[in-house]
């Protein structure tokens, strides 16, 4: 059975993000990490996110790279512990140069998240579940 999924991305510019997922919180695994690949090993669960340069990504893939500006490909989605953390992560992804294409609010009556691009577009988003408010 599967033990683990990674994510991998591709980037323009290894050390761009690099330089954005750690402004923004996420932890650089520097040990695997070179100068055609950064290695993030996020959350409780140690997800494992890769950006891999646009040459290593097509030569893993054996595929055209897909213009993540145009087009959404994937959300990926990860989890914050209060709305505040989110409004903080926010605050952070501006202040590191990405775009938020969602604004900090409320989802559903029991979310509360926001939606942001990274430098080469690929799409996030963080949210906060209040499960006390998850409808019956």
């Amino acid at each position: 059975m599967t033990k683990e999924i990674w994510i991998n991305l591709p980037v323009k510019d290894v050390d761009r993000s690099k330089e954005f997922f750690t402004k923004i919180g996420f932890p650089l695994n520097e040990q695997q990490s070179n100068e055609q690949m950064a290695c993030f090993t996020v959350g409780e669960k140690n997800m494992t996110v890769l950006f891999f340069s646009e040459d290593a990504f097509r030569e893993f893939t054996k595929a055209d790279v897909a213009k993540a500006q145009t087009g959404a490909e994937v959300l990926i989605s990860f989890d914050a512990e209060s709305r505040e953390a989110v409004d903080e992560t926010a605050r952070k992804v501006a202040e590191a140069g990405g775009t938020i294409f969602s604004e900090p609010g409320e989802i559903q009556g029991w979310m509360y998240g926001f939606g942001f691009a990274d430098p080469d577009g690929h799409r996030w988003n963080q949210v906060f579940m209040d499960f006390g408010k998850l409808p019956k």
